[in-house]
């Protein structure tokens, strides 16, 4: 049984400094004259990437973004995607883990949850280039590595994330005014969701680690995204079968059982009920 591809920032046997455990490159000097391609693979690390200029494409969790100008992405940790960079792309990627960069108060948390849940914002060039300015400080520091320069780049992280959540809102969506407690709760049930569908499948389960009422946890995610909690739950086990029936090459029965589905009939008529596909007609339709 395979499992996706999981590319580390740095390797479990390895014991580095703290500073290794975060990186940012300038994309032109990862390129050089040549495209890049990466097939589809999911990170134990976050990853941004802010283009300047940009051409390419950019899958993330089965969703393909065109790669624009002064577009800018971020991953989280688990999601799974594949990258097309054309020679001439500029910008920065970084990445980081939890042990470099993980606020501790809950404001920047959230914020952090906040900007991760938004894999892709295509920016106006004054607003890319203030969250641009940030990066360069960034790398700056990284490779002059001054006293206290660590310091600076967890603050430039926190500003990073303030501007990105503050300027990354799409006028084309309906404006939402969610309260901060909803906000935060959801958040950590979204989280939740990533770390616990294999074994973790019912409201109740999610009530129970929140401790919440299945009336409450629905009154949460239907003001924050207009759905019940059991919808996000079954979108969630959808979307971690497809990652794994088109990053790995697994049987059916092998995928039903990392998804925790002891019966392989029953994870076969919830897939085709929730998507109109059985899992092997989806993974040969996406061939």
């Amino acid at each position: 049984m395979k499992k996706i591809p999981i590319r580390q920032l740095i390797s479990p046997q390895q014991e580095l400094p703290t500073i290794e455990r975060f990186k940012i490159r300038r994309v032109e000097d990862i390129l050089g004259d040549s495209d890049l391609m990466h097939d589809l693979h999911r990170h134990d690390f976050f990853f941004i990437l802010a283009l300047k200029k940009g051409t390419g494409r950019h899958e993330i969790d089965f969703v393909e973004y065109r790669i624009l100008d002064n577009s800018l992405f971020i991953i989280r940790p688990g999601q799974v995607h594949q990258l097309e960079l054309k020679a001439g792309c500029t910008g920065y990627l970084v990445e980081f883990n939890t042990e470099f960069y993980h606020p501790k108060d809950k404001s920047s948390n959230l914020r952090l949850r906040k900007a991760s849940n938004k894999n892709y914002c295509e920016l106006e060039v004054n607003r890319f280039n203030k969250l641009h300015a940030v990066l360069s400080l960034m790398f700056e520091e990284n490779a002059a590595r001054e006293e206290g320069y660590q310091d600076v780049i967890k603050s430039s992280l926190d500003i990073f994330f303030i501007e990105f959540v503050r300027q990354s809102s799409n006028p084309k969506e309906e404006s939402i005014i969610i309260n901060p407690y909803t906000q935060e709760r959801f958040e950590e049930f979204l989280e939740l969701l990533d770390k616990h569908i294999s074994t973790h499948k019912q409201v109740s389960h999610y009530t129970d680690l929140m401790n919440l009422s299945p009336y409450q946890l629905n009154e949460i995610t239907k003001s924050s995204i207009g759905k019940t909690a059991s919808e996000l739950i079954n979108e969630q086990i959808i979307l971690e079968a497809k990652r794994y029936l088109l990053a790995t090459p697994n049987q059916i029965k092998e995928i039903a059982d990392l998804l925790g589905y002891e019966d392989t009939s029953y994870f076969i008529r919830f897939f085709r009920k929730h998507t109109g596909h059985t899992p092997e007609a989806f993974r040969q339709n996406s061939a």
